[in-house]
């Protein structure tokens, strides 16, 4: 059943109410019966103009092109065009939509620079809200597929498999990729090629200050030890290896930590805790029902109530302190979901070195 979530937004000073039925691409809004429309002269209200984007004055009134992904396209159109409609009749403007699967930008024209400066809020707050419902695409990622790491990984696997596969739910299937073991540092949904490049960018830009903390030198890793994330080890959803430096510093945590921070205040991602949980998944029952499923760290696609979970009790008393081995970790990358390259790792589409 289509649950309605009436939520409040404000837009320039004024609140307005939103219903979103979950699970549907139908979006409708509905402004307060407060509203009265946009004012009639632009000096009226000359404060709702936005700063932050940049207005064109014309021949004809004004203009404004805000960049969107095409795949948001269908939001701002709405059911029957109807959002549309609704903006450009509340806000006095015109709006001009490219069409659906083509990349480039609306356009919003109208008389009075404060309708136009309105309409380019409305439609930023539409975006905003349906960019927070798409799926990651991408994800920041500490490669931990070496050959040494990989066949401590198998070694693993099989022993566990000999030693406890008459424990409830331990089964082949639940094991991760031994090619795309990682580290998730976050997650970001990068809607169209030009998000992509820019996040690259900001990758790149972040190799300075890991280069300062590495001392420009490969960062010498162990791996040893598994932990579970449940608070009971007879229902354990997602085993994990535990990741550290062999030095004992807090440099892999930092570079993490730093990471986020500068993707948060560059609006690509979204700061789900306050630290990055540093550790690599070895055993995940969302494997278990679905071999597509990827553990990056996001979302998970199944909720607990259909995860089939296992009994790791026997696991962690004889593998507690197991060694997966070790590496020198040179690189964080931007790796895209669902993929993989000629390694069986994700594809990278950008990355920082660390030397």
């Amino acid at each position: 059943m289509d649950v309605l979530r009436p939520a409040l937004i404000n837009i320039n000073g004024r609140m307005y109410r939103r219903n979103i039925i979950q699970q549907e691409e139908h979006y409708e809004e509905e402004e307060d019966v407060s509203y009265t429309g946009p004012p009639e002269s632009e000096d009226l209200a000359e404060d709702e103009t936005c700063d932050t984007i940049s207005i064109e004055q014309t021949d004809k009134g004004y203009r404004c092109a805000i960049d969107v992904p095409s795949v948001l396209y269908k939001y701002i159109i709405g059911k029957k065009g109807e959002t549309r409609k609704r903006l450009e009749f509340d806000t006095k403007t015109s709006i001009n939509i490219p069409k659906l699967g083509v990349e480039g930008q609306i356009v919003i024209t109208g008389s009075h620079k404060a309708a136009v400066s309105s309409a380019v809020t409305r439609v930023e707050v539409l975006v905003d809200s349906f960019r927070k419902k798409q799926p990651f695409t991408h994800f920041l990622s500490f490669p931990l597929n070496d050959p040494k790491i990989q066949e401590g990984f198998l070694s693993f696997k099989d022993e566990v498999l000999q030693q406890c596969s008459q424990d409830n739910g331990v089964e082949g299937s639940i094991f991760q990729n031994p090619a795309k073991l990682h580290l998730t540092i976050g997650t970001l949904a990068l809607l169209n090629e030009t998000e992509v490049r820019k996040a690259c960018e900001h990758l790149q830009e972040c190799q300075n200050f890991i280069r300062d903390i590495t001392e420009g030198n490969r960062l010498p890793l162990e791996v040893t030890g598994i932990e579970y994330m449940n608070d009971d080890p007879a229902m354990v959803d997602v085993l994990y290896v535990k990741v550290n430096v062999k030095d004992r510093s807090d440099k892999l945590q930092v570079i993490a930590d730093r990471l986020v921070e500068h993707f948060v205040s560059a609006g690509l991602m979204v700061r789900e805790w306050d630290r990055v949980k540093l550790h690599a998944t070895v055993m995940n029952t969302l494997f278990r029902k679905d071999s597509t499923v990827e553990d990056t760290g996001g979302p998970k696609r199944q909720t607990t109530s259909e995860r089939e979970a296992f009994d790791a009790r026997s696991i962690l008393k004889k593998f507690g302190a197991y060694r997966f081995g070790g590496c020198e970790l040179n690189s964080v990358l931007l790796s895209q979901r669902y993929s993989a390259d000629c390694s069986g790792y994700y594809t990278s589409a950008g990355s920082a070195n660390f030397s």
